[in-house]
C-alpha cells in the first residue's frame, strides 16, 4: 500500500513538468541540417529531440547532438536530405517523457556538390549525394572530454581497440576498414595527447572504397591550436569547422600535403594561426594549402583576414592531371594567395574577394587558371601572372621592371583566362590594376616600355566557351593556357554559374560555419581593405577564445579550468648598445601553479622568479639579440604562453648555423627537426666526417621528419645502405655511397620512407650569400632623414629585404628586392624598428616617424 502511495505522489509531482511547454528561441533549416534552441524547463533532467521529414517520422536524434549553454539548450541535426522538416523537443524527468513542443516547418537546403572533387561520380565523405549518411556509416562523436579516450576497433589496425581520435585515424590509415566514417566534433577541441606534428592527420592509402567525413556540429565547433593534415587520402570531406591559433609543425589550418584525391573542404571558418618564423607568417602559415593532390574542391569557406590564404602546388613539376576548384569562398580582407598556383589547372568561380590588400589569384609555372564570375570589392590586383603585367609594374618608373619587381620568387609565368568578373572599386583605397590581353588603353601600351599583348594579367574572353589561342604566351617561360575548361569530359564546360553580384550575396549568407559561426567580427573597410597587418583586437579574441557550451547531454560535466599569464609591460623591446632594457614583468594565475622561462638567461639578460607573488621579472643589459618564451604549468587547465624579444639596435644578426642531427648522440631529441619513428642500434656502424655513428632512425611507414627552413638550404642525409632511398617533399631520392644531398627552397619540408633504410645523420646548411661578403657592414649602412616625414633613404650596400615593425612587434611595411627609398607617409606618428636583410644577415635600426 505504501509503495502505491509513493508512486502516486511521484506522478503528481511530475505532472506540472509534463504539462509545461517548451519555449523555442530560434529554429531554422540550413544546408543538409537543421537546428533548434529552447529555454530550459525547471525540473527537466534531460531532453529527447525528434524530427519528422525526409521519409522519417519522429526520428530520435543522438544525445550528443543536444548541448546546454546555461541559459539555453541547442540541438543540431546533420545528415538531412533537402526538404521540409519539423523538430519536436520533449522534457524528461526520472525517465518520464513530457509532451513537449514542435517547431513550425523548417526548410533544409542541399549542399552545392560542384567541382573536381566529384569527378567520375565520386561523393567524398561519409554522406550520400543527397546529404544522408552512407549505408553502414560509423558515426563518432568527439568532445573535449572524449578526444583522448574514445575507443573502437578498426579493421587492419596494428592493435585494437584504437584509443583516442588520432589513434583511430591511424587505424583507418591502413586502408583496410572500408566502412564509411563520419567524425563529428563538438565544441572547442584543443590539442590531443596523440597528434602528428601538432595536427589531426588523415590517411587511408588512397583506397577508392574508403570514405571519411570530419565535421563540426552546430555553429561553434572549433579546432583550436591544431590543423588538419591529409596524406595519401581519398574521398575525404572536411566541413563546418572553425580553425584558430594553429601552431603545428606544418602550420596550415587545412593542409593537403601529398598524394590526395577527391577531397572536398567546405563551409569552414579560417582564422589566424600562431605567427611563424618568416615575416610573411605573422598571421600564421597557410590557411588552406594543397600540394601533390588532385580532384579537389574548396568551397563556401570563410577566410578571415588570412595572410596567405591558399598555396596550390609546390614541386609537382608537371601540368598534367592536376585539377582543383575554388568556388563561393569569402576572402574577407585576406591579403594574398587566392590562390597562388603552380602547375595546376584551377577553376576559380563565384568567389567574393572582399577588401583584398595584396593580390587575388596568381599564376606561375605553367598553371592554367579559369577565373570567372567572381566579385572583387576594393581588391588590389585581382589577377596576376608571374613576371609580367601588374606583377612587375613599377609605378614610380611607369614601366614593367622584372629586375626589381615581382611577387612570385622569379618563377616562370602561367596563364589566366577570365570571363564575366565584377570589379567594384568601392572606397578605392587599394589602387586596383588589371591588364587584359590586347587592351588598347594607352596606360597599358607605352612605347619602349610595355605592351598589353606581352605585359598582361589575363586573357579576357567575350564568350565563356571561347578558347585561349596557343599564340598567347606567358612573358617568362612562354607557357600557354591548356583550355581544360572546354574539355567535354569535365564538369566545367557545361556548368551554369551565377552572376557575380548574386554569387556575392550567396557567399555572404552561406560561407563558413552554420549561421556564420559563433565568433562574429566586423571589419573596418577604410583601414582593413588596404592593410595586411594583424588586427590586434581580432588576434586577442582568438587567443582568448573559450566555448560557451556548458555540457553535452549524456556526458559527465567537466570542471573547466584555466591558467593565465599576463603582463602590462612591453615584451618586445629595442635598445641601443650598453643600454639596459625596461624590466619586463609577467604574472601567472588562475589554475597555474608555476611558470618556466625558455631562452634566458642569455647575453646579459636574466630573470628572477618570485613564486609567492607568482611573478617573473626580466632585466639586464643585452649584448646580442634575444628571444624568449614563458609557459605556465599546473595540475589542471590549459597552459598559457607568452613570447618576447630584445633587439640590440645596429647589431648584425648572423644567418642560422648549420642544423645538424646525430642520432647516436641525440636520439630523436631536436628542436629543429620533429622526428617520429623508431631508433635502432643493431644496424651497423657508419663513419662520416670523423664521426663514428652507431644509432639510427629506421625508415619505416610510421617514420616522418618534418621541419621548416627560413630560406634556401641544402639537406644532407647519411645512411648505412649505399643506395638507400627516401622521399623528401614528395619526391623520391636515391643515395650515392650512402649520402643523399638535396637543394631545397625555403619553407616546410617532410622526410619519409621510400624503401626500408636506416638513417644515421642529417644536416641542413643554409644557402649563404648574395655575394656581399664583408662589405655588408653596419657602419656603412645608414637611414636618413631620422626623424622622417614622408620618405626614408638607405645609404649603403644592396639590400634584399626591408621590414618595418612598430614597437608592439607588428610588421607594418615590407619592401622586397633592392631599394634605396621607402615611402613612410602612410605610417602613424611614432617610433619604428627597421630591419634590413641580405644573405649575410640582418641590420636593425630605429627610426622616428613625425
Amino acid at each position: 500500500m505504501m509503495k502505491k502511495l509513493l508512486y502516486l505522489i511521484f506522478l503528481l509531482a511530475i505532472l506540472p513538468l509534463s504539462a509545461q511547454q517548451i519555449t523555442f528561441t530560434e529554429s531554422s533549416g540550413w544546408l543538409e541540417s537543421a537546428f533548434v534552441k529552447w529555454t530550459p524547463l525547471t525540473g527537466a533532467d534531460t531532453y529527447n529531440v525528434y524530427y519528422t521529414g525526409g521519409g522519417q517520422t519522429n526520428k530520435k536524434i543522438d544525445n550528443e547532438l543536444i548541448r546546454s549553454y546555461g541559459s539555453y539548450f541547442r540541438a543540431d541535426i546533420p545528415g538531412l536530405a533537402a526538404g521540409n522538416y519539423t523538430i519536436t523537443v520533449k522534457p524528461v524527468t526520472a525517465s518520464v517523457e513530457g509532451t513537449g513542443s514542435t517547431t513550425s516547418s523548417l526548410t533544409v537546403l542541399p549542399q552545392d556538390r560542384t567541382g573536381f572533387a566529384f569527378d567520375g561520380g565520386r561523393v567524398p565523405g561519409g554522406y550520400n549525394a543527397d546529404g544522408t549518411p552512407k549505408t553502414g556509416a560509423v558515426i563518432l562523436y568527439i568532445t573535449q572530454n572524449t578526444k583522448n579516450t574514445i575507443s573502437m576497433n578498426i579493421t587492419g589496425a596494428s592493435a585494437n581497440p584504437c584509443v583516442g581520435l588520432q589513434n583511430i585515424l591511424y587505424g583507418i590509415k591502413k586502408g583496410k576498414d572500408t566502412r564509411p566514417f563520419i567524425i563529428r566534433l563538438i565544441g572547442n577541441i584543443t590539442d590531443m595527447t596523440v597528434m602528428e606534428g601538432g595536427d589531426i592527420t588523415i590517411e587511408n592509402t588512397n583506397n577508392a572504397s574508403s570514405y571519411l567525413t570530419i565535421e563540426g556540429i552546430g555553429n561553434d565547433a572549433v579546432i583550436n591550436g591544431m590543423g588538419i593534415r591529409l596524406k595519401s587520402a581519398s574521398n575525404i570531406e572536411v566541413s563546418n569547422l572553425g580553425f584558430m591559433n594553429c601552431n603545428s609543425t606544418a602550420g596550415d589550418n587545412v593542409g593537403l600535403q601529398d598524394k590526395n584525391d577527391h577531397v572536398w573542404v567546405h563551409n569552414c571558418d579560417l582564422f589566424y594561426g600562431d605567427a611563424g618564423s618568416d615575416a610573411d607568417q605573422i598571421k600564421g602559415d597557410g590557411a588552406m594549402d594543397n600540394k601533390g593532390s588532385t580532384f579537389i574542391t574548396f568551397s563556401y569557406n570563410h577566410f578571415w583576414d588570412s595572410g596567405k590564404s591558399s598555396l596550390l602546388g609546390l614541386s609537382e613539376d608537371t601540368t598534367t592531371g592536376l585539377y582543383i576548384t575554388y568556388h563561393h569562398n569569402w576572402f574577407d580582407h585576406s591579403d594574398s594567395r587566392h590562390p597562388r598556383v603552380r602547375f595546376y589547372s584551377a577553376h576559380i568561380y563565384n568567389n567574393y574577394y572582399d577588401g583584398v590588400s595584396k593580390y587575388g589569384a596568381g599564376s606561375t609555372m605553367g598553371s592554367s587558371l579559369f577565373v570567372e564570375g567572381n566579385y572583387y570589392r576594393n581588391s588590389k590586383h585581382p589577377m596576376m601572372t608571374s613576371l609580367q603585367g601588374t606583377d612587375v609594374w613599377d609605378e614610380a618608373g611607369q614601366k614593367n621592371n622584372p629586375g626589381t619587381m615581382g611577387t612570385f620568387s622569379g618563377e616562370a609565368g602561367g596563364s589566366i583566362k577570365a570571363f564575366n568578373n565584377t570589379f567594384d572599386t568601392d572606397i578605392a583605397t587599394n589602387n586596383m590594376r588589371f591588364v587584359a590581353y590586347g587592351d588598347t588603353n594607352p596606360l597599358f601600351n607605352i612605347a619602349g616600355k610595355i605592351n598589353s599583348t606581352t605585359d598582361f594579367d589575363a586573357y579576357v574572353v567575350t564568350n565563356r566557351e571561347d578558347q585561349v589561342p596557343s599564340t598567347v604566351l606567358s612573358f617568362s617561360g612562354a607557357n600557354t593556357y591548356n583550355n581544360f575548361d572546354t574539355n567535354a569530359s569535365f564538369y566545367v564546360k557545361n556548368l551554369i554559374i551565377e552572376q557575380p553580384a548574386t554569387a556575392k550575396n550567396k557567399v555572404i549568407q552561406y560561407a563558413g560555419r552554420v549561421s556564420g559561426g559563433d565568433l562574429k567580427w566586423t571589419f573596418n573597410n577604410s583601414i582593413d581593405d588596404a592593410s595586411s597587418t594583424v588586427i590586434a583586437a581580432l588576434k586577442n579574441a582568438l587567443s582568448t577564445y573559450t566555448s560557451t557550451m556548458v555540457a553535452v547531454q549524456g556526458e559527465t560535466v567537466a570542471v573547466v579550468t584555466s591558467q593565465t599569464l599576463s603582463t602590462d609591460t612591453d615584451n618586445n623591446q629595442t635598445v641601443s648598445a650598453d643600454t639596459a632594457i625596461t624590466p619586463m614583468i609577467y604574472t601567472w594565475g588562475g589554475d597555474a601553479t608555476d611558470a618556466t622561462v625558455t631562452g634566458l638567461p642569455a647575453s646579459g639578460v636574466s630573470f628572477v622568479k618570485d613564486t609567492t607573488a607568482k611573478k617573473i621579472t626580466i632585466s639586464g643589459t643585452p649584448t646580442a639579440n634575444i628571444s624568449f618564451s614563458i609557459k605556465t604549468t599546473g595540475a589542471s587547465g590549459t597552459p598559457a604562453n607568452a613570447t618576447g624579444s630584445i633587439t640590440l639596435e645596429g647589431v648584425v644578426t648572423p644567418p642560422p648555423a648549420d642544423l645538424v642531427h646525430n642520432f647516436t648522440e641525440k636520439g630523436k631529441d631536436n628542436s629543429f627537426y620533429a622526428i617520429t619513428g623508431n631508433l635502432a642500434t643493431n644496424k651497423g656502424t657508419v663513419t662520416y666526417n670523423g664521426l663514428t655513428l652507431t644509432q639510427c632512425l629506421k625508415m619505416e611507414t610510421a617514420t616522418t621528419i618534418t621541419y621548416k627552413t627560413s630560406k634556401a638550404s641544402t639537406l644532407t642525409l647519411v645512411f648505412i645502405e649505399a643506395a638507400a632511398t627516401a622521399i623528401v617533399d614528395n619526391i623520391a631520392y636515391t643515395a650515392n655511397g650512402g649520402i643523399i644531398s638535396i637543394d631545397l627552397e625555403g619553407g616546410n619540408h617532410i622526410i619519409a620512407k621510400k624503401n626500408t633504410a636506416n638513417l644515421f645523420y642529417m644536416k641542413t646548411v643554409y644557402s649563404g650569400t648574395l655575394g656581399l661578403g664583408s662589405k655588408f657592414e653596419t657602419s656603412k649602412l645608414t637611414l636618413y632623414p631620422n626623424p622622417a616625414t614622408n620618405q626614408i633613404f638607405i645609404s649603403g650596400q644592396d639590400i634584399e629585404r626591408v621590414d618595418i615593425y612598430n614597437l608592439l612587434g607588428i610588421l607594418v611595411k615590407t619592401v622586397d628586392k633592392n631599394t634605396q627609398t621607402i615611402d613612410v607617409s602612410n605610417l602613424p606618428t611614432g617610433n619604428y624598428i627597421v630591419k634590413m636583410t641580405n644573405g649575410e644577415g640582418t641590420v636593425t635600426k630605429k627610426i622616428i616617424k613625425k
